[in-house]
């Protein structure tokens, strides 16, 4: 039992054993958990500003993933231009100063829900930027055998912090009742504290970025910036086993996985509950997403749960439908957070093993615009169907969001690959460009 515990262990956490991967993995654990705070008390400050409002929540997740929507195929070009070091200083500090706005605008008292939005725009055009940027850096820090292990690892470092940074809001919501709002449960100035930790945690992350030794990048001739764009969305179109899941991946996006929109809107209206349970609900989903992305970790070919990890997502979210109250709520929110990891840890795993290194920014940049750049449309479809009127509008809504998701998985179905596709070289277009070396915050 012992060594095939010990066994488990290695096999799971393998990437962790390279130094410099290691030393980000934490960084990124620690300023996760804060930016989930964050997160978790932005939601609940929209829903305090607007009265309860769906839309409004909608609204302001839109404007927060916007400018993945604008601005992915532009970041992509950059980032297979310009330092990974450079672009993701630049993003962090940014980061730091709009999490610095939030808190201190909170803590007065001056917080508007324009601002939020205003915020949150600026939040987004940095995380355009930084998100594909990280996500491309596991090959810097770990050999090809350890890269799906490495983004099971990234997406396990990701809910891990999503599950202490939401089941930790409640508790610093409740301090800061205490420390900032003088004892008044109903001062809105109690949900600067969160926003405060996340702004210490920034510190940590930049100085991990600040010093690690990025491998070098000889990129070749460059054409223009135009050129680079379509060379990626060539590839892309050109790619089944990447094209595919990128289809899949933008069509739940658009549909079932709006979490971010479905869970505070449940625990605010249909549940009618408080920071507390609210804060409870998204660890309940966030300890779900972490078992997922540790079980995907463990598995030696991931693929073979993508499809897997769509079944339960779409089955868990019809479920959650038909819950009547939070305690039975919490189990199918794991459930959800468990399919949703499942399916993402495998789809990110079959691109970045397809993609050559040439390509990993533009394309990386590329699912994260079907993966987030899919939000704004997404969450103002969500809040559209839950926020329905009479006593079964929400729960119908659900239903129906769930739905379109299996019509996409049922379409895609027999195209989705299951075993990785060999690395496809690239094919100059313009002028011939020498691939970077393989090497060894996601």
């Amino acid at each position: 039992m012992i060594t095939r515990a010990q066994a488990w262990r290695a096999r799971t956490f393998s990437a962790l054993r390279h130094p410099n991967y290691r030393r980000y993995w934490f960084s990124q654990l620690l300023s996760l958990t804060g930016s989930w705070m964050q997160a978790t008390a932005q939601q609940y400050l929209v829903l305090e500003l607007s009265g309860g409002s769906s839309s409004a929540l909608g609204w302001v997740t839109a404007a927060q993933f916007m400018p993945s929507l604008l601005l992915s195929l532009f970041a992509g070009a950059v980032i297979d231009r310009v330092p990974r070091r450079r672009v993701l200083l630049l993003t962090q500090v940014t980061l730091l100063l709009t999490a610095t706005a939030l808190a201190v605008t909170t803590h007065l008292g001056v917080v508007t829900l324009p601002l939020v939005m205003v915020i949150a725009f600026l939040s987004g055009c940095a995380n355009a930027f930084d998100m594909p940027a990280r996500q491309s850096m596991v090959v810097d820090f770990v050999p090809r055998s350890d890269v799906p292990n490495a983004v099971a690892l990234n997406s396990l470092s990701f809910n891990v912090s999503r599950t202490v940074g939401q089941a930790l809001f409640g508790v610093i919501a409740a301090l800061g009742v205490t420390l900032l709002a003088g004892g008044n449960a109903g001062d809105i100035s109690r949900l600067a504290l969160p926003f405060y930790l996340n702004v210490a945690s920034f510190f940590v992350v930049l100085y991990v970025i600040a010093t690690l030794p990025f491998p070098a990048r000889d990129a070749g001739p460059r054409g223009s910036m135009a050129e680079d764009v379509r060379e990626g969305l060539r590839y892309v179109r050109g790619t089944p086993a990447v094209r595919n899941v990128m289809l899949l991946v933008g069509a739940l996006s658009l549909t079932t996985i709006n979490f971010n929109v479905i869970i505070p809107y449940y625990a605010r209206v249909v549940f009618d509950a408080r920071e507390a349970t609210f804060g409870a609900l998204s660890a309940a989903f966030g300890i779900g997403a972490m078992a997922g992305a540790l079980w995907q970790a463990s598995r030696p070919n991931p693929l073979r749960n993508l499809r897997i990890g769509a079944v339960i997502l779409t089955l868990s979210a019809v479920a959650l439908a038909f819950t009547p109250g939070p305690a039975l709520a919490f189990p199918v929110l794991a459930a959800c957070g468990f399919g949703m990891l499942t399916l993402l840890v495998s789809a990110n795993s079959s691109v970045q093993l397809t993609i050559p290194d040439a390509l990993r920014g533009r394309v990386m940049s590329l699912y994260s615009f079907v993966l987030v750049g899919m939000g704004p449309p997404g969450a103002l479809i969500a809040s559209s169907l839950i926020s329905r009127t009479g006593p079964l509008g929400p729960r119908l809504g659900l239903i129906t969001l769930a739905a379109l998701g299996a019509v996409a998985i049922a379409a895609l179905w027999s195209r989705l690959p299951r075993t990785p596709a060999p690395t496809t070289p690239t094919t100059p277009t313009s002028e011939p460009r020498t691939p970077p070396a393989a090497t060894d915050r996601g």
